[in-house]
């Protein structure tokens, strides 16, 4: 490739004056379950801010509605039933994703319809232990005390519920994959909640487990840990193809953490969005300095981008990485 690709989490959605337009006339769960209206903003920023590639729009709770979990959105998701007992644990089913959330796959065909092979495009979905701490915190926290809490009082129900989360989320994404995503990227979005002990125990083996699963499907595997640089020894063995990380440390450090067995994906900070260009084509260029040509390099922020983001400084930020990378070649 002449130039390093770049992509944006939450590109979907978020900042484009399209999206907002839809925004207005649909609730954030309506977009999600009606695949036209899905491919559509999935589709509106290849044109808009030329990334090279399309992420699927929807939730990493998206599959748990089919556990028979209560999921509603006001506007950060809520869950009337959070899971908190063995018994809510047993309660909860394994879906089948063409039972369950046939609207995604459905998305992904129309999506693909529409994108006439110009870009790939990636599904994901939430990490065990990501979607464990909404299940059951009930909704979102910045701490997750309630799940945290019930690692150490109950972890045989804990290890349960990561458990089937793990095939859930395995069934997931293989029908998203059948259904003809190119990648996918497991989202570990509280990794910084973890210690490496916690980590080991908690994370790690349900995201290999995952992984194992999906490397005979042949497409390209990311795990994004966010707030994870003090666990990249133990994320660099969890089988994935590519490590997504956040802006907490130079890039180059990163992988070098990380090893040479995976490529690394990142990991400009979002708010440097909210910059002056000049700016943002400085941080660019030190980020493509720091990775110095070293192949396997996917650019994207270090986190999703903030609605508040001005979308023509997203747009500079994605021709700023074509434009200096190419130079490079």
């Amino acid at each position: 490739m002449k130039r390093t690709p770049v992509w944006i989490m939450r590109q979907a959605g978020r900042t484009l004056p399209e999206y907002r337009v839809v925004r207005k006339k649909h609730d954030f769960l309506t977009i999600c379950r009606t695949p036209e209206l899905a491919a559509t903003v999935t589709v509106q920023p290849i044109d808009a801010l030329d990334v090279d590639a399309a992420i699927l729009f929807a939730d990493i709770l998206t599959p748990v509605e089919g556990m028979g979990i209560d999921l509603e959105f006001s506007p950060g998701p809520v869950i009337s039933n959070p899971v908190r007992t063995r018994e809510d644990v047993d309660s909860l089913r394994i879906p089948r994703p063409e039972e369950s959330t046939p609207y995604v796959l459905d998305a992904i065909r129309l999506i693909n319809e529409k994108l006439e092979g110009r870009v790939p495009l990636i599904g994901f979905a939430g990490s065990p232990f990501t979607v464990s701490a909404y299940l059951v915190e009930g909704g979102s926290s910045t701490s997750y005390p309630t799940w945290r809490a019930l690692m150490y009082r109950e972890p045989k129900t804990a290890e349960l519920l990561l458990t089937k989360l793990a095939e859930t989320t395995t069934r997931y994404l293989r029908a998203q994959i059948e259904a003809g995503v190119e990648a996918v990227q497991l989202f570990e979005s509280w990794a910084s909640l973890m210690g490496p002990d916690e980590y080991d125990r908690f994370a790690l083996p349900y995201v290999k487990r995952i992984f194992a699963e999906l490397r005979t499907t042949g497409v390209p595997l990311i795990y994004y840990a966010g707030g994870g640089a003090t666990l990249f020894r133990q994320v660099a063995g969890c089988g994935a193809d590519l490590i997504s990380v956040d802006w907490r440390q130079p890039i180059g450090e990163a992988w070098r953490s990380l090893g040479d067995n995976v490529g690394i994906q990142g990991n400009l900070d979002p708010f440097a969005l909210f910059g002056p260009k000049e700016e943002i084509e400085s941080r660019v260029a030190t980020i493509l300095n720091d990775i110095d040509g070293r192949p396997g390099h996917v650019f994207n922020l270090g986190h999703g981008i903030f609605p508040a983001t001005p979308w023509e400084n997203a747009a500079h930020f994605v021709e700023c990485v074509h434009r200096l990378s190419e130079n490079r070649k």
